[in-house]
């Protein structure tokens, strides 16, 4: 059995090959409730393919997965995994997209794979160890004030009512508000100093296990937008390089 991180980036590197087979092939687009909220055929076998060897290596552990849901097991330990992340940006062939793998064990984020394969950047985390990309360590930038900063958010077309004064007051103080449409690849961003905070209501965990690791362990700051403390299950996340955190926390609960 390969070590968690071993087997989160072999993982991510897999599931990244099928969806590039995928890619420019015609796809079969559906909604998942609510508009532009989509899945197509790529994610489910994404998903298969990282459930499969995740569950021969660790047979044991809960698997979960944002297709699939929770695949039980006994273990006190974790896979959280969104086998595309940005599956507009993937139905459109815009490259923001990745493969996100994080590895949980008593509640605690130890490891975890981000991997963009249309980009070919791979991102790794682990629990004390820092993190990298493309096995050269990244930190968070030296930003130290909104002014100058660049900033991201995200959200679904039809949340922008809720959005849109957030948007708004950020844009009016930073230097650059972007939004691209793939949480777990944003978070990565920050952590490698290209974006200097990253913040958006209502991500599951598999949208910010990997990510929120990875700014931790690049030397960023990871809470709630509240700056309460940050949980995988809660209603949003503010990460940033850390210099620039109660800034844009104070800017936004001004809203």
């Amino acid at each position: 059995m390969r070590d968690p991180l071993e087997a989160a980036v072999a993982t991510a590197r897999e599931a990244g090959a099928v969806l590039m087979e995928h890619l420019h092939r015609p796809l079969h687009i559906e909604e998942k409730g609510r508009r532009a909220d989509l899945v197509t055929q790529a994610d489910r076998e994404s998903e298969r393919i990282i459930v499969a060897r995740l569950r021969a290596e660790y047979p044991n552990a809960t698997i979960l997965g944002e297709e699939g849901g929770v695949r039980a097991g006994t273990a006190n330990e974790r896979w959280i995994v969104d086998p595309l992340d940005g599956t507009t940006n993937f139905a459109h062939g815009y490259p923001m997209f990745c493969v996100s793998i994080a590895y949980e064990r008593d509640g605690e984020l130890l490891a975890g794979a981000v991997y963009a394969p249309m980009m070919n950047e791979l991102f790794e985390v682990e629990r004390g160890a820092g993190a990298t990309l493309n096995e050269h360590r990244i930190g968070v930038s030296a930003i130290s004030g909104v002014g100058a900063a660049m900033l991201c958010t995200g959200f679904k077309p039809s949340d922008y009512e809720r959005n849109a004064r957030h948007f708004a007051k950020a844009s009016n103080h930073a230097q650059a508000v972007r939004r691209d449409g793939a949480a777990a690849l944003d978070l990565a961003y920050v952590a490698a100093g290209r974006f200097d905070a990253f913040w958006e209501f209502d991500l599951a965990p598999w949208d910010m296990a990997a990510g929120a690791l990875l700014v931790r362990e690049a030397g960023g700051r990871v809470t709630a937008l509240d700056g309460c403390t940050f949980r995988l299950e809660g209603d949003s996340i503010l990460a940033s390089n850390g210099a620039v955190h109660d800034e844009v926390r104070s800017l936004l609960s001004a809203v």
